[in-house]
């Protein structure tokens, strides 16, 4: 006869599905190797922002299974229970959820025999230590220790253990004396559930200052080709009326249209072509003009050391900015 699961289990495996129930992103998070006090405080940290428990890996996968019916697709999880887990119920959606457990990461050092997740060096320079036996120990890890000028220095650049490889105890022992600290220890979020989707953690890493960089980007694009094809939307009409009053002021100046818009610009543009032409043919000019062109010739020469002077000092100015209104009625002035 079958016996009956014990009544812990029957509880975890009660808590496990209250929390699948009420949460709708559900988390597979790996906890393996961290010290029990590191743990404690993630932990506390996390009160309040998700719902973590901790069990045996059949009764988390019993929970997913039999959770199934209320949430298609959730058995998916179970592909991501490996070593030691944890399930997270979060209302954050994926993306929070994986910066809230990338932020309980941080650096342990070794106990020796770990697996190096990179290579593991030391660089050549000055050490804390005070001349002893200490140099000695450093040498039987294969760090190149020796004292000079009354300080315990390493005397070159030296690679102790390759990614992959495991780490030796003695190296392990003097790495955290020299506070360099190899592993990352925290809650590795594996696999995420929300609305009948599995996402798989390394989809949910994502560079927010890329991202944002490329966000802008794509705006600004879209942007100049709305502009660009004249689309018309709540964001653009301000900016393509006063194109289009810009354009439409463009084309009566060269057409010659005169109205009460362009009268002014039109009788500056043929002064000065009249002023340009005078220069040519002075002796056909009559003394009136000979004085015009004097004084501006005299104007521009005593302008100019000032100009020069100023070029340094003045800030490039804005064009005035043309009104919606005020762009509506110019277009209207110049051809209507």
């Amino acid at each position: 006869m079958d016996r009956e699961p014990a009544n812990w289990k029957l509880e975890y495996l009660k808590d496990l599905k209250q929390v699948i129930q009420s949460s709708p992103v559900i988390a597979i998070v790996r906890v393996n190797g961290i010290p029990a006090p590191q743990f404690q405080s993630m932990r506390a940290n996390l009160r309040g922002k998700v719902s973590f428990i901790v069990a045996k890996n059949n009764l988390i996968q019993l929970a997913l299974k039999e959770m199934e019916g209320e949430k298609n697709g959730l058995s998916g999880l179970s592909q991501y229970i490996d070593g030691q887990c944890a399930l997270v119920g979060s209302t954050d959606n994926p993306f929070k959820l994986n910066k809230i457990m990338e932020a309980t990461m941080t650096a342990s050092p070794a106990k020796g025999g770990e697996i190096a997740p990179d290579d593991i060096g030391v660089k050549a320079g000055e050490t804390s230590f005070k001349p002893g036996p200490i140099v000695g120990e450093l040498q039987q890890a294969g760090i190149p220790a020796a004292i000079e000028s009354g300080k315990v220095v390493i005397k070159k650049d030296k690679q102790l253990v390759k990614a992959g490889e495991p780490i030796p105890l003695k190296v392990a022992q003097m790495l955290t004396k020299l506070e360099i600290f190899p592993l990352t220890v925290g809650m590795d979020l594996r696999g995420v559930y929300e609305n009948g989707l599995v996402f798989k953690s390394d989809v949910l890493a994502i560079d927010e200052v890329k991202f944002m960089g490329d966000l802008l980007g794509a705006i600004s694009g879209s942007f100049g080709v709305a502009i660009k094809i004249g689309y018309t939307t709540p964001m653009t009409i301000r900016p393509l009326i006063t194109k289009g009053y810009s354009e439409a002021m463009a084309v009566a100046l060269f057409a010659g249209i005169a109205n009460k818009t362009t009268i002014d610009r039109l009788v500056g543009m043929a002064n000065a072509k009249m002023m340009a032409l005078a220069t040519l043919v002075p002796d056909a000019l009559d003394d009136e003009l000979k004085a015009t062109l004097a004084g501006a010739a005299s104007a521009a020469a005593a302008a100019a050391p000032a100009a020069k002077a100023d070029e340094k000092k003045e800030e490039p100015k804005e064009e005035p900015k043309v009104s919606e209104d005020d762009a509506a009625a110019g277009l209207g002035a110049l051809f209507g």
